[in-house]
């Protein structure tokens, strides 16, 4: 016995066709019109379109940072991403200072052990020693393909200009992708003490802090290696025009560059946002940070004809008012030292959150929540306003990010033999965001009020149904690690 999905709408990257798929075990067995019944399940699904599961390439669930770790974990931001109708992502393991990548993989699995989607892993490479050079070839049999860099977050993660080279030709030997965060540390790190001083302390300076040149100027710089090197280069978080034009130009000369935006750098502006009065900017500190209207249009344009292929969230939660409740034996635990194996979050508190900030930007734990809303508002703002068609966004929220590191096609499609990753999507449901029925764990959300049409009203992972309207059918250990595939195509 299978499950027949009826009477719907496919929506696939390239097509949209009127058409029954049956799902047997956990995959897409058959695809055609009028399906016999007999045996199986039915979903009917007139007038709903059916999508394969979101991918989002950009997570940090549990992330250890800025003095506390962000609020979503393998638990409730796995939830929260069925229920806005993603089913994979990939989250990114972090290389703790003087120890070795498998060590930082180690512990990420542990905190997986509670998966309820699937998930994949990227390798944040913070100290890259001869030994951990040598060992980057072994992550691929691990099914890790794809390698993070930061060229930002001085004295922190970020890494120089000869470690970004060198990692780069061995990720090229080995079919690896390597992600950039790029932002010129050594100038950011510059002016932050400079504003400081100056008693320019609110949030907004936050912006200020990091202005779009330096991430134009680290993006073109990270993209000359990619083409001096060979090695495929994905830009995480594009911002701004600069960043853009950078990539644009290096995709012209055929040097192989991609790039992702997130969601809030579509809706939010710096002076509209990070300026709100008092501490509430500190909500939308990110890094980089949030831009113009200008820059919002030209992150459109982007998405629109390809420059970007992708849109992610870079999920990262914190309390807005954190520190709550008896928290301060984790908090001792924390700053012990034993950063990659603490207790769950226990409900009765809140860890510290962005008032560690206070009178002082440069503290305000970076990140914010967005991990549930991405497929609705970028099929509002996306589909809704006619900026591209239903096909293309399938292509850049689920197709593009399966293919560029290496899921496709068991991921990011309909098709016989893949991954029953399946969300049946109501076109015509109407809904409004708000911190009330978020799913995340969080004290408020970033498009709070915003009213959508069409939103998932059926999510199925690997033909287990998760989401059913607002209930919750997932358990904790049902996801399954995603175990990638070198040598992707650019796209």
């Amino acid at each position: 016995m299978g499950t027949l999905f009826k009477n719907g709408t496919i929506i696939t990257a390239s097509d949209m066709v009127q058409a029954d798929l049956l799902v047997e075990g956990e995959v897409i067995t058959q695809i055609g019109r009028d399906l016999p019944v007999s045996g199986h399940l039915v979903v009917d699904c007139t007038n709903k379109y059916l999508m394969p599961g979101g991918i989002d390439v950009h997570t940090h669930l549990e992330l250890p940072f800025g003095g506390t770790v962000s609020n979503d974990d393998f638990d409730t931001g796995h939830k929260a991403a069925a229920f806005g109708g993603t089913t994979s992502h990939i989250d990114f393991v972090i290389q703790p200072k003087g120890g070795s990548l498998h060590d930082g993989l180690t512990a990420w699995r542990k905190k997986a052990a509670v998966a309820q989607i699937d998930y994949g892993f990227h390798l944040a490479v913070t100290d890259l020693r001869p030994e951990v050079l040598d060992e980057i070839p072994s992550l691929v049999a691990e099914g890790v393909t794809s390698l993070k860099l930061f060229m930002a977050y001085k004295n922190v993660f970020q890494i120089d200009d000869a470690t970004l080279y060198k990692t780069m030709q061995v990720a090229a030997a080995n079919g690896m992708i390597v992600m950039v965060h790029a932002e010129n540390g050594d100038v950011e790190a510059s002016l932050t003490p400079k504003l400081l001083a100056e008693g320019k302390t609110d949030p907004i300076y936050h912006s200020h802090s990091r202005p779009r040149e330096i991430e134009g100027e680290a993006t073109n710089r990270a993209a000359i290696m990619s083409g001096m090197t060979g090695c495929p280069l994905y830009v995480v978080h594009v911002t701004c025009e600069p960043a853009v034009e950078a990539i644009r130009r290096a995709r012209a000369i055929g040097y192989p560059v991609m790039g992702e935006s997130c969601t809030q750098y579509f809706f939010l502006t710096a002076e509209g946002d990070l300026g709100k009065p008092g501490f509430e900017g500190a909500k939308y500190i990110c890094s980089p940070p949030i831009r113009t209207e200008h820059d919002q249009a030209v992150l459109w344009q982007a998405v629109k004809d390809g420059t970007l292929q992708h849109v992610s969230t870079d999920h990262c939660n914190f309390w807005y008012e954190g520190g709550v409740g008896p928290w301060q034996d984790w908090a001792k635990q924390y700053n012990g030292g034993n950063w990659v194996e603490f207790e769950a979050q226990d409900p009765t508190y809140r860890r510290p959150g962005k008032e560690l900030g206070k009178g002082n930007f440069a503290k305000i734990p970076n990140g914010m929540p967005g991990l549930e809303e991405r497929m609705m508002v970028m099929w509002e703002h996306g589909v809704n306003s006619g900026r591209f068609s239903p096909q293309h966004f399938v292509e850049v929220m689920c197709t593009n990010p399966a293919k560029i590191f290496g899921m496709y096609p068991k991921k990011g499609a309909l098709t016989i033999g893949a991954d029953a990753d399946i969300v049946v999507w109501d076109p015509n449901l109407k809904h409004t965001l708000s911190v009330s029925n978020t799913h995340m764990r969080t004290d408020y959300i970033v498009y709070e009020g915003m009213e959508i049409t069409g939103k998932p009203v059926q999510v199925y992972l690997r033909g287990q149904k998760v989401v059913d309207g607002d209930e919750w059918l997932g358990s904790n250990g049902s996801g399954k690690f995603i175990h990638r595939h070198p040598h992707a195509p650019v796209l």
